[in-house]
């Protein structure tokens, strides 16, 4: 018995049909081509090191410069805290510490006069030991000179504890002034690295707290791609051997990379590993760096979560094929 189709599902037939072509297509398109004994292949994405700008110091933001995708360079200003009510601690503190020295150099007076006035009882005492044994006085005013004497140096001991006590005021007062200018400092944040801006998290006005974070930077001199390969692969990658990156956008540029990691541990790594077969299931995460040359010369091509795939090789005598060549 003939069964005869409707317009209506030979339309979905001949949909589904193109889906299932067009998906083999771009499987087709996506392998990775031919690759001769001694270099292998994994896809991944370029990732860059992220670095974030956060506040030394609570405060409200009065400025934020940088927009998200903009270059910033290392030690550039990006954002500004309102710092009216630190400078003015700074100011008080610079003026106590001004009293301070006024203080120390009063001390320091008193020292000088106590040592004269300690050398008048010293001397004074003598003339009256003198005049005791002569006979000329008795011996009460001996008594009175040898208190007198006695006073002196407890007021000279005195005179010398005030220096040391204006002298520690000092110290306490620089080091209060020193630390609100290093806090007003603060108040001015700046790039740590030079890189490109990924997201903006704060907006002027708003009130942050210590640790708070305004920017989130790419850092474009640290840029790589993690890739998987298996046990029997993973094994034979030494570190520092020479990798190609070729990403999706620039399908004609054999980026030039470097091994800098092998994971000592396997991922997806199933609970019990007894059999060849299951030992063969685990993958090893392979960190390749991009070459620094390369991306000094090409800043602006480098664009983090961009898909691709990797080469590296196995064998070191093994030549890179034409299209993985350095140009």
């Amino acid at each position: 018995m003939s069964r005869s189709f409707s317009a209506k599902q030979k339309l979905l037939f001949l949909i589904v049909l193109a889906a299932v072509l067009g998906g083999a297509f771009a499987a087709w398109r996506l392998r990775a081509p031919e690759l001769p004994p001694g270099i292998v292949a994994g896809n991944g994405r370029l990732e860059a090191t992220e670095v974030d700008v956060a506040l030394k110091v609570a405060g409200r933001l009065a400025s934020l410069t940088p927009r998200e995708g903009d270059r910033v360079e290392k030690d550039q200003v990006v954002a500004t805290l309102d710092a009216e009510d630190i400078a003015a601690q700074l100011r008080a503190a610079e003026a106590q510490a001004r009293q301070a020295r006024e203080a120390t150099r009063e001390a320091r007076e008193g020292v000088r006069k106590a040592e004269s006035d300690l050398t008048l009882a010293r001397k004074t005492l003598q003339r009256s030991q003198e005049l005791v044994q002569r006979g000329y006085i008795t011996g009460d005013k001996l008594d009175r000179d040898r208190s007198a004497l006695q006073g002196t140096e407890a007021g000279l001991a005195a005179a010398r504890g005030r220096v040391a006590e204006a002298g520690a005021a000092v110290d306490a007062a620089i080091a209060r002034a020193e630390s609100l200018r290093a806090t007003l400092n603060d108040t001015a944040l700046k790039a740590p690295i030079g890189g490109r801006v990924l997201y903006r998290l704060a907006e002027p006005g708003e009130v942050l707290g210590a640790g708070g974070k305004v920017l989130t930077l790419l850092d474009l001199s640290d840029v790589f791609m993690a890739i998987y390969l298996p046990t029997a692969e993973a094994g034979q990658v030494a570190i520092g051997s020479p990798a190609r990156i070729v990403l999706d956008a620039l399908p004609n540029e054999a980026i030039p990379a470097t091994v800098s990691f092998v994971a000592p541990r396997a991922q997806f790594t199933p609970r019990e590993v007894e059999t060849r077969s299951e030992r063969e299931k685990l993958m090893f995460r392979v960190k390749l760096r991009v070459d620094a040359a390369w991306l000094a010369a090409h800043p602006e091509r480098v664009k983090g979560g961009m898909p691709g795939m990797a080469y590296l090789k196995l064998d070191a005598a093994q030549e890179w094929p034409a299209r993985l060549a350095a140009k």
